[in-house]
């Protein structure tokens, strides 16, 4: 039996670059990933602002495209923010994980594709894991630290039958398609978001180029009742309208269909840790509720993870304790803000206050939109309410004492 400093359960962003680092570090480090090659779980659509290369050191041949322009399309308007150079990427989500696996193996680590977690026994100073794959049938490996990345179904950190926090659900399709060299232009500079209950009630749409000429068209819904819409249409219909009615290509060819369900703990009540396990990734919510946006948080969760199993496997620690205190010194604010607005934005809006909001947004320039969709400042909203106070001051004015300039 193989013993290892840390397994990391589940290679996506934040398992990879989890085990990446600790494999830089001189860690012993296993990474285990449930399918056989990475292109079958190609889940994510990976928009993500152009910072997270340098701040994770990621190379060019993870890129599918840059842009540098947004576009919010609702059920009655369009508006768009446009920059003279990039502002982010799209990356190939198979590529970004094979990058991660290959950096483990090339600083010393172990990468184990189409081993599937069975279960755990804890002993003293290690806990045995038990995977299978069809090669080799059941094998058990020993690990000092465990780092769940197992995302939504979390199955390291809960064991068997264990009550769970209450989740909110959401679902995401995305179909990639090849279109013509012009219909791919039209599209190849920007992410476009699609809201309101003609593109998406319950969540939101988009089409984020990818290499030309590849685009992805998705739509991503949350599973609960919208106040207004009572039976919406199943997620493939709304992707195949902006097909049919948005893009409208001359000829297009559907290269891959993926989807996946996340489940967020409703007010950040995850289990951060157990004894010696600790949870990264989706498997602590690190996703953004409102905006969607999960790699770099995941990212990110993962570099503050080696920072405490370090000092575990050091002995400077006896538990996570701090792990946890410090995740939700990042995320908690923000997420439970970003939680409320989701749940109004997709369970309760009208299109009129959808549409509202929109207008009020195209007082904004293109990095106060950066900010408050990539870096959540929703104080920026401030500056909305003050312009709509203004201009309805001075309509006020006009109309109480009959003033007509210009």
């Amino acid at each position: 039996m193989k013993s290892f400093d840390v397994v990391v359960v589940g290679a996506g962003p934040a398992g990879g670059h989890c085990a990446r680092l600790l494999a830089k570090a001189g860690r012993k480090v296993l990474l285990v990933e449930r399918y056989e090659n990475f292109s079958v779980n190609s889940f994510s659509s990976a928009g993500t602002p152009i910072e997270t290369l340098a701040k994770f050191e990621l190379p060019n041949e993870v890129i599918g495209s840059y842009w540098q322009g947004i576009k919010i399309v609702t059920t009655n308007l369009n508006e768009s923010w446009d920059s003279p150079k990039p502002l982010g990427v799209v990356l190939d989500f198979t590529k970004l994980r094979e990058f991660l696996a290959h950096e483990v193996k090339a600083n010393g680590g172990e990468v184990w594709l189409g081993y599937f977690y069975l279960r755990k026994e804890e002993e003293a100073e290690q806990t045995i894991l038990f995977f299978k794959s069809k090669k080799e049938g059941e094998i058990q490996v020993a690990a000092k630290v465990i780092v769940d990345a197992t995302g939504p179904s979390r199955a390291v950190i809960y064991n068997k039958g264990e009550a769970q926090p209450l989740f909110h659900s959401g679902t995401g399709i995305e179909y990639l398609l090849e279109v013509t060299p012009e219909d791919y232009e039209k599209h190849c500079d920007r992410l476009t978001f699609f809201l309101g209950h003609k593109w998406m009630p319950k969540g939101y749409s988009w089409i984020f180029p990818m290499e030309k000429p590849k685009l992805k068209v998705g739509a991503g819904l949350l599973n609960s009742q919208h106040e207004l819409i009572k039976k919406p249409e199943p997620i493939k219909y709304y992707i195949e309208l902006i097909i049919k009615d948005y893009i409208k290509p001359k000829n297009y060819k559907i290269l891959d269909i993926h989807g996946a369900t996340l489940k967020y703990s409703q007010g950040l009540q995850d289990k951060y840790y157990r004894k010696n396990i600790i949870a990264i990734g989706d498997a602590v919510s690190t996703v953004n509720f409102l905006g969607g946006e999960g790699i770099r948080h995941g990212m990110c969760s993962a570099e503050v993870a080696v920072k405490y199993i370090e000092k575990y496997l050091n002995g400077e620690a006896s538990d996570f304790k701090k792990y946890q205190k410090e995740m939700y010194k990042i995320f908690y604010k923000k997420w439970i803000i970003s939680e409320k607005l989701g749940l109004k934005k997709y369970l309760l809006d009208s299109d009129n206050i959808v549409d509202r909001s929109i207008t009020y947004l195209k007082y904004l320039n293109i990095h106060e939109i950066m900010d408050l969709l990539f870096n959540y400042k929703f104080e920026k909203f401030s500056k909305i309410f003050l312009i709509r106070l203004v201009i309805k001051s001075l309509a006020f004015f006009r109309k109480s004492f009959g003033f007509k300039g210009s």
